[in-house]
């Protein structure tokens, strides 16, 4: 499906993606972990089309990403979340949906919008203020529903599960685990903790000064000597 083959990103003299290299299968479901300021974001703005690559190949079912705008690579199937939940001002949490599903599908689908509503437990909540009538969680849920309006088949989501207490955490973890099967997503997703990721995301990335350090099973990753001295900070045992 995706498929990322010497990535290179440099801002002034800084190299922020050191030839990173990797693909996504269809359906498969990847988190991306490393300490804070390893790429990861980086990552996600040259897949969505944020930010271009000083070097390297990047394609979409055999396409080449790499000249085409952010709402031409949304309409090609590739929807992403934000950090920090950017819900339009003065909006309800249905015109939200709308605008995202406007520019990611370039048409208004109120039956899809509908399913969203529930699958993210939403539906109660349609017609509030999204700037000042949510809660956080409910926030980060919106984060993800506007991903979701656009129509993808490859979902990344940045860190929606941080800041959330633990039993939210754990209740927002099964609501994705349900948006992957009810519209048979593939997704990568940046998440810090360990339990999270494990349960998650049958197959890890590690990223560290921009390179990915290890690829595989959470078992194997979260073993590895490597990953163990950059992403943690502890020695290896």
């Amino acid at each position: 499906m995706l498929t990322l083959e010497g990535v290179q990103v440099r801002f002034g003299g800084v190299q922020a993606l050191k030839s990173a290299s990797f693909s996504v299968a269809e359906g498969e479901t990847i988190g991306l972990v490393g300490p804070n300021g390893a790429g990861k974001t980086t990552l996600f703005n040259v897949i969505s089309g944020v930010v271009k690559p000083t070097e390297g190949r990047l394609e979409f079912r055999g396409r080449s990403l790499l000249t085409l705008p952010e709402w031409k690579r949304a309409r090609l199937g590739i929807g992403r979340s934000f950090q920090i939940p950017r819900p339009l001002g003065h909006c309800t949490v249905r015109e939200n949906l709308i605008v995202a599903q406007r520019f990611g599908a370039g048409t208004v689908d109120p039956e899809r919008i509908d399913e969203i509503l529930d699958i993210l437990n939403l539906a109660g909540k349609a017609d509030r203020d999204a700037t000042t009538e949510l809660a956080l969680t409910e926030h980060k849920a919106l984060e993800v529903g506007k991903a979701l309006a656009t129509n993808p088949s490859l979902l990344l989501l940045d860190e929606v599960l941080a800041g959330l207490e633990t039993n939210s955490k754990r209740a927002f973890m099964e609501r994705l685990a349900a948006v992957r099967e009810r519209f048979r997503l593939a997704m990568v997703v940046i998440e810090h903790d360990i339990p999270t990721v494990t349960a998650l995301c049958p197959r890890v990335l590690v990223l560290n000064f921009g390179q990915i350090i290890a690829d595989g099973t959470p078992d194997a990753v979260f073993r590895d000597p490597e990953v163990i001295r950059s992403y943690t900070g502890e020695a290896a045992a």
